[in-house]
């Protein structure tokens, strides 16, 4: 099986253009992700403010993560609708930004539980074998009874 690029992951997720951030899946399976990334190093990227792209971004890296291991698992059987970040806890950082690194990120998703109405994930970005920034995120689920998005 052909492992998604950027343009199955722009199609998938509700993010496009620039604001897809994740360049391709490495791997995947029912219970965790992993993707890279180069838009970090983007002058463009539209995340980054006054001209700096600081490491708190890399929750929004874990967040697309989760909604392509989202979709990957719909694509088997479909849930009816999308997740939207809920919580994210525990986050802990090792740099202060990631415009200056050089190497490409590798975002790492993993489902800890979950149920109709909401998946639990690990997460955590490295680059060049060091880890950025790891965390937990609650993501709930707009196809759960009575969820409605404001």
């Amino acid at each position: 099986m052909t492992l998604p690029d950027r343009d199955w992951i722009a199609a998938h997720v509700p993010h496009s253009r620039s604001m897809c951030l994740l360049d391709r899946v490495l791997q995947w399976d029912d219970a965790a992700i992993a993707c890279a990334a180069t838009s970090h190093t983007a002058t463009d990227n539209p995340l980054r403010s006054t001209g700096r792209l600081g490491i708190a971004a890399g929750i929004e890296y874990a967040a697309q993560a989760m909604a392509v291991h989202g979709a990957l698992l719909a694509a088997r059987q479909p849930s009816g609708g999308h997740g939207y970040l809920a919580s994210v806890r525990d986050v802990r950082w090792q740099v202060a930004r990631l415009d200056d690194l050089d190497a490409p990120l590798r975002v790492r998703a993993q489902r800890l539980s979950g149920n109709d109405a909401y998946v639990m994930y690990e997460f955590d970005l490295q680059a060049a074998g060091r880890t950025l920034l790891e965390g937990r995120a609650t993501v709930m689920l707009s196809a759960a009874p009575g969820f409605e998005a404001q």
